[in-house]
C-alpha cells in the first residue's frame, strides 16, 4: 500500500527521485498521468491494468465518459526508474502540474500523487480541508 509524504525537488532535466519507501510497491517501470486537483497520479503497472479496465466499462456514447477517458489516457507515459532512482518527468505533464522545482509526493493507498509543493501546502491546509467536514462527508460515501 502506498502511504507517505515526501518533499523532493525535480532536476534541471525534469527528473524526480522516488522515495525508496514507494519504489518496491511502484516497481521498476510505472505510469504517470494528469490527475485530479491539479497534481500528477502515478499507478504501478498492475494497478494502471485495474483501472485501464475500468476505464474500458465506461459507456462510448456517455460525453462525460469519452471525457474522463480522454483526460486520463492522453497524458499518461510510462516511466523507467534509473540507477540513481529517478524518473523523468514530461514536460507537458510538469506543466500541466505547475511543476518547477519542489513537489511532494503522496502515497494513497493504490497511487501516488505528484504535487507542486506550494499547491499542495494550499491545498492541505486547515483554511482548505478540515478533518471533521471530512469525516462529516464520510457517511455520504458509506464509510
Amino acid at each position: 500500500m502506498l502511504i507517505g509524504e515526501y518533499e523532493h525537488s525535480l532536476d534541471v532535466k525534469g527528473r524526480l527521485i522516488m522515495p525508496a519507501k514507494l519504489r518496491e510497491d511502484m516497481g521498476e517501470k510505472f505510469i504517470i498521468t494528469k490527475g485530479l486537483d491539479g497534481c500528477l497520479f502515478g499507478f504501478s503497472q498492475n494497478e494502471w491494468a485495474n483501472f485501464e479496465e475500468k476505464l474500458k466499462t465506461l459507456p462510448l456514447t456517455n460525453k462525460n465518459a469519452r471525457d474522463f477517458v480522454r483526460f486520463f489516457l492522453s497524458g499518461a507515459m510510462e516511466c523507467e526508474i534509473d540507477k540513481q532512482g529517478r524518473f523523468l518527468i514530461a514536460s507537458n505533464l510538469r506543466e500541466y502540474a505547475n511543476m518547477e522545482k519542489d513537489v511532494v509526493i503522496i502515497g494513497v493507498g493504490t497511487r501516488l500523487e505528484i504535487w507542486n509543493k506550494e499547491k499542495w501546502k494550499t491545498y492541505n491546509s486547515e483554511e482548505n480541508i478540515s478533518a471533521d467536514e471530512i469525516a462529516e462527508n464520510m457517511t455520504m460515501l458509506g464509510i
